[in-house]
């Protein structure tokens, strides 16, 4: 009798020494992943459209996830000890905001996934081997699309027939923006329009290139969406208007700031698309077997106040068009 109860106990013992840990193991929160993110310039509405999307998908800050922000504000001299922050927080996956930005990170570390958005060109300056396999450590939103420039200047010329003269302002010093400039001068070729460039790095070069332009006044000015330019937006539209020089945007916010139009991809829905991928990461994809995403969708925005004040009378063909009319 006794045997069996010390039987008995020694196998009670037994189970309970294995049912305890697993207990204990099953209540354990789910550990939390920590999210670095890398932007170029100063604004949060990357950040929290990235945050916002990642909570909807069941990421909470602070209860399943951290998020390190880090912001350059527009000081690309920045980024890499920023970059070398994020690396020695050992973050699970960096998000990068702009080609200098990725680039950055991708020097920073060969073994931590990068979403990168938005990238105008992420296989031309080597970020990824091709979209749909970017091998490496490296994934995200591309901006690149065909006939995105000969696109708008069909736009530009719509509402302004007489141009023949045209300038695309971009920041040199950013490597993603090359092609966007190769492409809208294949595109003004074409056209039969004569394209002067200008890429300013800083204030006193952008000041340097409006005496240069106003030498050969454009008929119309192309500006590329990134921080230098979103930076010194305001300059560049006071130089336009006291010009009376329409301006071509790629992105509708620079179209809410006083800009005459914009045609491109919705930024907004790239961040959140951005989200998606983090997600996928932290779900245990590879960055390498991850496609780089395109746009597929794409907006007109038009500044009617700006028109106005240009003299100009913007189609009624544009007008219907136009995803969005500022008044």
């Amino acid at each position: 009798m006794r045997a069996a109860i010390a039987r008995a106990l020694t196998i009670g013992l037994w189970i309970a020494g294995i049912l305890v840990p697993l207990a204990t193991f099953a209540l354990q929160p789910p550990p939390i992943r920590r999210i670095g993110m890398l932007v170029t310039g100063s604004s949060s509405v990357f950040t929290d459209a990235i945050t916002d999307t990642m909570r909807e998908l069941g990421y909470v800050e602070g209860k399943n996830v951290s998020i390190e922000r880090r912001f350059a504000d527009g000081n690309l001299d920045r980024l890499p000890a920023l970059a070398a922050e994020l690396v020695r927080l050992r973050v699970d996956v960096i998000v990068s905001q702009g080609t200098p930005a990725t680039l950055v990170a991708k020097r920073a570390t060969t073994s931590i996934p990068i979403v990168f958005c938005p990238l105008s060109d992420p296989v031309g300056v080597g970020i990824v081997a091709s979209l749909a396999r970017p091998g490496d450590n490296a994934t995200g939103i591309s901006l690149m699309a065909s006939d995105l420039s000969a696109k708008r200047l069909e736009l530009l010329r719509t509402v302004v027939p007489k141009v023949s003269r045209l300038a695309i302002l971009w920041d040199s010093s950013n490597p993603g923006m090359a092609l966007r400039v190769r492409e809208t001068k294949a595109a003004a070729d074409h056209s039969g329009l004569v394209l002067a460039t200008v890429g300013p790095r800083n204030l006193e070069e952008l000041e340097a290139a409006f005496v240069e332009l106003m030498k050969q006044p454009p008929d119309a000015l192309l500006v590329t969406t990134e921080p230098f330019t979103r930076r010194h937006l305001t300059r560049i539209l006071d130089f336009a208007s006291g010009h009376r020089i329409p301006t071509m945007f790629e992105d509708g916010s620079y179209v809410d700031g006083g800009g005459l139009m914009s045609y491109g991809p919705n930024l907004l829905e790239g961040y959140r698309r951005a989200a998606h991928y983090v997600d996928k990461i932290l779900q245990g994809a590879k960055p390498a077997d991850v496609p780089v995403e395109q746009p597929t969708k794409f907006e007109l925005a038009v500044n009617m106040k700006t028109a106005k004040a240009l003299g100009i009378t913007i189609p009624r063909s544009i007008v219907v068009r136009a995803e969005r009319v500022v008044e």
